[in-house]
């Protein structure tokens, strides 16, 4: 969601865009009339919903070279995105990238924890070798260039409050759940996956539903684990990813918002949730940090404990359905229009940074020869 508003943002404002990306099933490779250029991609291993593009430095050699981009903006750090790298130095084109997914983080919910050292140096190794790395938050920044990461920068998020609002509550959306008004709903938005600590948010609904039992559980969203939880948790509605306004609504018939996961560079749907009218449990990192207002809008518990967090779940379902709700749509969010002027703005200097080093390298380069002619 993040990468199409970026992509929308510098194609209104004039810039042409190229998006290169891994095909998707029933997709074919090669260029596309809307400027794609898909390339192999194969599913992720235990995440066959999600895929990853594969090493194809000739293909990018050869449209890049026939068309040369003034930079390249890498968002994934796979085999795609090294090849982008490699071949965008070899060409001599400026290259930014940006820091979306803690993948060492996750390494350790697939049984691969041992390799997160690993992990993270490659990960470092990777955008210190891009001009600049670009993340949401400023508590993010502090943390990787603690870690070793150069010329981090701010890219904050938006969220489209026209689109995501109180008003697209649904009545007859809540009748379908058989939550009356007064019933609390509470829910979770996001891939139904491993890292996102999803059992946590179960765990909170139960001790919701032993002090409310009338209160519903709406998960929203799709991924490798959502069947096996559905199968063991039937109190739970698990109604599959929703998109546009068919997730605005549900969003917005909710009423307390869970966001248990610690994994997140930031969370695009604690703001969409807080647009929305909901209240919000989180831990206090990424965009709970940011945005959770304690007792106003929500409630922050420190990152980890999860007593901590139940508590406060079963605290703001006390209050539901939607007494905080005025104030959680009134939180004040970043707008994409302010988002997209910094974005522009950061590539436009990665460029101009570039174009003076390769000036000051030339003129050395000549000093250099001339140097030398002397000498001999």
């Amino acid at each position: 969601m993040t990468l199409g508003r970026l992509v929308e943002g510098l194609s209104s404002r004039g810039h042409q865009i190229m998006i290169v990306r891994p095909r998707q099933k029933h997709e074919t490779t090669g260029r596309q009339a809307d400027g794609q250029l898909l390339m192999p991609g194969v599913p992720l291993p235990g995440y066959a919903e999600l895929r990853f593009g594969l090493p194809v430095g000739g293909r990018l050699r050869q449209a890049w070279s026939a068309t040369l981009p003034d930079i390249v903006h890498i968002a994934t750090e796979g085999p795609l995105g090294l090849s982008a790298l490699a071949v965008a130095r070899k060409l001599e084109i400026p290259v930014v990238s940006t820091f979306h997914t803690n993948f060492h983080s996750y390494s350790q919910h697939y049984g691969l924890g041992w390799l997160k050292g690993g992990i993270e140096r490659y990960l470092r190794w990777f955008h210190n070798r891009t001009l600049t790395t670009l993340v949401p938050t400023a508590v993010l920044a502090q943390t990787l260039t603690q870690r070793g990461f150069r010329n981090v920068k701010v890219l904050a998020r938006g969220v489209d409050t026209g689109l995501f609002q109180p008003a697209r509550r649904s009545d007859a959306l809540r009748a379908s759940w058989e939550a009356t008004e007064r019933d609390p709903v509470i829910m979770v938005v996001g891939r139904v996956a491993a890292e996102k600590n999803l059992t946590l948010a179960l765990r909170a609904f139960a001790a919701i539903r032993r002090e409310q039992p009338e209160a519903r559980m709406i998960c929203v969203g799709d991924g490798p684990v959502r069947e096996a939880l559905a199968r063991r948790h039937p109190e739970c509605r698990f109604v599959g990813a929703k998109h546009g306004e068919d997730l605005a609504r549900h969003y917005a018939s909710g009423d307390v918002f869970l966001f248990p996961s610690l994994t997140e560079t930031y969370g695009n749907v604690v703001s969409e949730a807080l647009a929305s009218g909901n209240v919000v449990v989180g831990f206090d990192y990424a965009a709970a940090s940011q945005l959770i207002e304690n007792g106003v809008n929500g409630l922050r518990v420190a990152a980890g404990d999860e007593a901590a967090f139940i508590a406060a779940a079963c605290q703001l379902a006390g209050f539901a359905p939607r007494q905080n709700g005025t104030a959680a749509a009134s939180t004040t969010h970043p707008e994409w229009s302010d988002v997209f002027r910094r974005h522009e703005c950061l590539l436009l200097q990665a460029i101009d940074h570039h174009k003076r080093h390769c000036a000051t390298r030339a003129g050395l380069e000549t000093t250099c020869r001339a140097n030398l002619w002397r000498s001999l």
